[in-house]
């Protein structure tokens, strides 16, 4: 609690700043920096350059949020690109027209001494004198620098979900939801053939849904190697498996059957984008590629009609994994 403690206050004091001395009064000491008018053309060059800064970054946060947008490569890279320009045209017009340097003909001292550190002091707070905007200025300045900040962080929104994870966990199954076809034509157990698969959505669901389409596939039951935790999710040798590849999203469309069994591999489904392949035997587990998590598996059953229905939800979230996939399961 201590440590907590003086770090809240170390920050506070940061940005209060350190308590000013009293003010000397002109007459009472002999000026270090010649006296000269405040140079306001300057000061409100370097304001509105660092505006310009500040527009210019949220500019690149509006585009970035915006992405659709028609060449928004270029609209990204010119706004970022200005807004660097415009502080950097800010901080040397500050250098050169609004802050005061202070020219040294002698070497500094080894050791620095209170006289020293008065004199700084006293150098900084002349030079405050001839800005006549101080507050506005510094406005501008850090606005420009705070405004490039979220803007130089905005990118970090790709990298996944942060914020509002919840719809990326909801799924359209549940149990006792059929199985269908493209067309809405419900599957039966009896239509799914070995060495095939086929591509089912829930029936009355949104197919465009990213937790949507699954893919189903026969085999041998003595070709299963499930893990206990998935041993009730075929139906009769079917499984399912969301479409949607773990790794960058592509929709799975490749299924590999061995032709000379058992030199060759098991049965895989393979995703055409970057060639992730999972083993539909053991659960989905990832084979080759690059592909950092299983598929998702849906359970299946049969009702007394022969169709084939959702016994439950996936048993992972569904599409790309983001940071903290792995600590929730999906949702209906």
């Amino acid at each position: 609690m201590a440590r907590a403690r003086d770090v809240v206050l170390s920050a506070l004091l940061l940005f209060v700043g350190r308590p000013r001395p009293p003010r000397v009064r002109r007459g009472d000491y002999e000026r270090i920096i010649p006296e000269r008018p405040p140079d306001a053309g300057g000061e409100l060059l370097a304001i509105a350059l660092f505006a310009a800064s500040a527009l210019c970054a949220i500019a690149f946060v509006a585009f970035y949020a915006l992405d659709r947008l028609p060449n928004q490569t270029q609209l990204l890279g010119g706004s970022l690109g200005l807004s660097f320009c415009f502080l950097a045209a800010g901080l040397i017009v500050t250098g050169r027209r609004v802050i005061v340097t202070e020219q040294l003909e002698h070497d500094y001292p080894a050791e620095e001494h209170r006289e020293d550190q008065e004199t700084v002091a006293r150098i900084v707070e002349e030079s405050g004198d001839r800005v006549t905007r101080r507050r506005f200025f510094k406005l501008a300045l850090f606005g420009a620098g705070g405004a490039l900040g979220v803007a130089l962080i905005t990118p970090a929104a790709s990298l996944g979900p942060f914020l509002d994870v919840d719809p990326f966990y909801a799924t359209p199954w549940r149990r006792g939801r059929r199985l269908v076809d493209e067309s809405g034509r419900p599957y039966r157990a009896d239509d799914i053939e070995v060495a095939d698969f086929y591509t089912a959505f829930p029936e009355g669901a949104d197919e465009e849904n990213i937790a949507s389409p699954v893919v189903l596939v026969r085999l041998a039951k003595d070709q299963l190697a499930l893990p206990a935790a998935l041993a009730r999710y075929p139906a009769d040798g079917i499984v399912g498996y969301s479409k949607i590849c773990t790794h960058a999203g592509c929709a799975l469309s490749l299924y590999r059957t061995p032709l000379f069994s058992p030199v060759e591999p098991g049965p895989a489904l393979v995703c055409p984008c970057h060639y992730s392949t999972f083993n539909v035997a053991d659960g989905g587990t990832v084979e080759f590629g690059p592909a950092g998590r299983k598929l998702p598996m849906l359970p299946l059953a049969i009702d007394r009609h022969g169709y084939l229905r959702a016994a439950g939800n996936f048993d992972e979230p569904v599409g790309p994994s983001w940071w903290g996939v792995r600590d929730r399961k999906p949702t209906s």
